[in-house]
């Protein structure tokens, strides 16, 4: 029996067999609050150090700038709302092509006296150097820039970006959530160039949903989104998902040592697939970029990319859409438009990401139901034309 193939990493990762073991114990006898004072108290806490200290090391960073919450999401509003709300409204810079957990924040600012500039992307999604140059003469106080899209899987120069804002004066954010696992991340040499925080998720990675972080530059004064006990430092109160941690410290260990390992695996598998797309006729966005080992963006003109979707999940395959769709008012991917991408080709758009549990034997698969359905595809489109 055909087994269904999944190849949405981008979106969410299996959680790999040796997190789930290590967060068992969390889940039933090792239960209690790391706040208290008790030995079930300092075993929670005792783990919550560890995973602090294994989430650190796989980034090159310290234990101490590591600060848990609840998901990347929650990680990139503190980040933006938490360093906004101690300084003096003023100019905000975010790419284009920015996750909406970082769009959306930087837009609430406007309504508190903030100015809010999307940098432009040439049309392989990377940040537009010379209208980058031109915001960074206006002294923005934030920036952020994310190193890996999730759509596209573009990766962007953050060293060179992040001089920039530095010499501008500006708190320089990155979200890497989708970065870490299948590149090599280094926040020591990030932060000498001036990145001040780094956003990771550990479902991304092969941990549980439910666990982030924000890495965190001391010098950056946040004011936190959660008043409560003052955990992680005071800036994100409320009793810590134990188990989600200690998965996550977990996930970020093995993500560490397989890093080289799967990036070669990933990139071939890419490669293969990319060659078959080309084959029959795909267009591919960002093709022209460096990119993630796993990412794979494409559409073909004539048909849309949610009934591409649709058929191929009944054929056993999950790969995901490029269109932002409600019911009424299906529109493109936002970071396609910013490409410049014709929006009849962007509402087609697709996207595979790969992880390390999927074969060869398994891309050709895909490949040849791919194009059997996009050929039943463009027969019917023929014939109610």
């Amino acid at each position: 029996m055909f087994a269904p193939v999944y190849l949405d990493h981008n979106a969410s990762t299996p959680t790999d067999p040796a997190v789930l073991e290590a967060m068992l114990p969390y889940l039933s006898g090792q239960f209690g609050n790391a706040s208290s004072r008790h030995e079930y108290g300092r075993a929670a806490r005792r783990a919550i150090d560890e995973a602090r200290s294994q989430v650190a090391a796989a980034v090159g960073a310290h234990a101490s700038e590591v600060v848990f919450t609840s998901g990347g999401s929650e990680a990139n509003n503190l980040l933006i709302k938490g360093a906004a709300a101690c300084l003096k409204p003023g100019l905000l810079a975010v790419s284009a092509i920015e996750h909406p957990c970082v769009i959306k924040p930087a837009e609430q600012l406007c309504k508190r006296g903030w100015t809010l500039e999307k940098l432009a992307v040439d049309a392989n999604g990377r940040v537009d150097a010379a209208h980058f140059a031109v915001v960074m003469a206006r002294k923005p106080k934030i920036v952020s820039v994310m190193l890996a899209n999730n759509e596209t899987g573009v990766l962007q120069d953050l060293e060179s970006l992040a001089e920039q804002a530095r010499m501008a004066g500006a708190w320089f954010h990155t979200d890497a959530v989708q970065a870490v696992s299948k590149l090599a991340v280094d926040f020591r040499r990030l932060n000498a160039a001036g990145v001040h925080a780094l956003t990771l998720s550990a479902h991304k990675i092969g941990g549980p949903k439910g666990a982030a972080a924000l890495v965190l530059d001391k010098r950056v004064e946040l004011e936190p989104l959660i008043a409560g006990g003052g955990h992680e430092r005071g800036l994100r109160s409320g009793t810590e998902n134990v188990a989600a941690i200690v998965g996550f410290g977990v996930a970020c260990t093995l993500a560490a040592e397989r890093q080289a390992t799967l990036a070669k695996h990933l990139l071939e598998m890419r490669r293969r697939l990319e060659a078959g797309l080309i084959g029959f006729g795909a267009t591919l966005f960002g093709q022209a970029a460096e990119r993630l080992p796993n990412t794979v963006y494409f559409s073909f003109p004539e048909l849309d990319g949610e009934t591409l979707v649709g058929h191929l999940d009944r054929a056993g395959y999950a790969v995901a859409s490029g269109a932002a769709c409600s019911s009424a008012h299906p529109e493109p991917s936002h970071v396609l438009r910013a490409m410049g991408v014709d929006p009849g080709l962007a509402r087609g758009a697709v996207r595979v990401s790969l992880g390390g549990g999927n074969s060869r034997e398994q891309v050709a698969g895909f490949l040849k139901t791919l194009q059997a359905t996009v050929a039943g595809l463009r027969r019917l489109t023929a014939m109610t034309a």
